[in-house]
């Protein structure tokens, strides 16, 4: 589990985050949500310790990342892993070599343990036999799956994921949202995503923070999302007709979902 609390940053004299604390569990997908510039990056960022907020707390598990030094820093980094927005894999490496980057970086297997391992993380996310190709060589939807299988391949505690369907197309969408949660679950991961893709909201929102001009301003899951009354958050989740539909539709008929 990661605590925030009250924590405050602001940049050139603006402040960005007011006064923000959050949980986000262990074992459910966290995400972070709200419209552009509403903080939700800063936050992350924070979390992750790649801004240094002014004030307040960040525990992960009860260890406070603001007051740890630099040898507590990187033992806790060990057990984070990145899954980022444009997958950031490494052009002149096979898929295989991808994933055992951060093996060859962070841990002391041999190079024999590091190649199981790898195989092993890119056989959960379904793609076993694709050892030898290239990024170039592969789609989108593949290369967010590599991206996965390198995020895990050091059995981390974190799992921070900034937009992971960036730039993917619905199906494909799903079906990344699908093994995030799977993995979260599967594993008792403290996974957090940062997204503005309504279908990930609602398909796999466990616990979600909502953001508005810095402020902390609604947390709950998917389901109690259509009977919120923050006018807000209304106004960013459902503000095309076809989610105010689905919205209106799950009240009409609240009886039936129950």
């Amino acid at each position: 589990m990661i605590e925030v609390k009250n924590i405050t940053k602001s940049f050139d004299g603006k402040t960005i985050l007011h006064d923000v604390s959050a949980t986000f569990y262990t074992g459910k997908t966290n995400l972070i949500i709200g419209q552009s510039g509403s903080g939700k990056t800063v936050l992350m960022k924070s979390v992750v310790g790649l801004v240094r907020p002014e004030a307040g707390e960040i525990l992960y598990d009860g260890r406070d990342l603001l007051k740890m030094d630099e040898e507590q820093t990187k033992s806790l980094r060990q057990e984070i892993g990145m899954l980022f927005q444009g997958s950031a894999l490494f052009d002149s490496e096979t898929v295989l070599g991808n994933v055992m980057f951060p093996l060859v970086m962070f841990s002391n297997m041999t190079k024999g343990e590091m190649m199981d391992r790898a195989r092993f993380c890119l056989e959960r996310v379904n793609l076993k036999g694709a050892d030898n190709k290239y990024p170039s060589e592969i789609s989108g939807g593949m290369q967010k799956r590599v991206a996965i299988a390198r995020a895990i391949a050091l059995n981390p505690k974190y799992l921070f994921c900034d937009e992971p369907n960036s730039g993917l197309d619905p199906r494909t969408s799903i079906l990344i949202d699908e093994l995030l949660s799977d993995i979260t679950h599967e594993y008792g991961i403290t996974t957090i995503i940062n997204t503005h893709d309504m279908n990930s909201v609602l398909g796999i929102g466990e616990n979600i923070i909502f953001l508005n001009k810095g402020h902390r301003e609604w947390v709950g899951n998917s389901q109690e999302l259509f009977h919120a009354t923050n006018e807000a958050l209304n106004d960013f989740v459902f503000a095309t007709k076809l989610f105010q539909n689905v919205k209106n539709y799950i009240i009409h008929n609240s009886h039936a979902v129950k």
